[in-house]
């Protein structure tokens, strides 16, 4: 059994999510984050009851800025599709990347996730975990929508 040393908080934050509900066709995304803080990311997408003949794809997007300036897909960073058709309901679907995966030459150092609701509302949510922070603890860069962090 590991010793309890340091606890999971410190080295994950909640970076952003998309809200479980029933989600409209069409794209929806994350904010912009940095890579600054952390050195890996990990996006869980799960998926509820989907629409009839929905689809739903997920995809890493990198940017120069909190903006977007120059938003490009992060090759390799998507799921297969989960379709109602494939009895996908129910299902998650999870996407890991490093931060020397970005074009980091070219300067991209934001991403954000971006899930697609195609053919039908479903039900859905996302969230974004960052891992392994640079410096202090990662529950420090946790958003303010975290209301409580309990630590045993």
């Amino acid at each position: 059994m590991a010793q309890k040393t340091l606890p999971p908080s410190a080295s994950v934050a909640l970076l952003a999510v998309i809200e479980p509900d029933a989600t409209a066709v069409g794209d929806h995304s994350t904010g912009w984050l940095s890579m600054a803080d952390f050195q890996a990311i990990q996006a869980l997408i799960c998926v509820g009851a989907l629409g009839a003949a929905a689809t739903i794809d997920a995809k890493i997007e990198q940017a120069k800025d909190d903006a977007g300036a120059e938003v490009k897909d992060l090759e390799g960073a998507a799921i297969t599709q989960l379709t109602k058709a494939d009895g996908d309901d129910n299902k998650q679907a999870i996407i890991e990347f490093w931060g020397e995966d970005l074009d980091i030459k070219n300067d991209f150092v934001f991403v954000r996730l971006t899930v697609t609701v195609g053919g039908a509302n479903s039900d859905l949510s996302a969230v974004v975990l960052g891992s392994h922070p640079r410096q202090g603890p990662a529950s420090k860069l946790n958003p303010p929508s975290v209301s409580e962090l309990v630590t045993l």
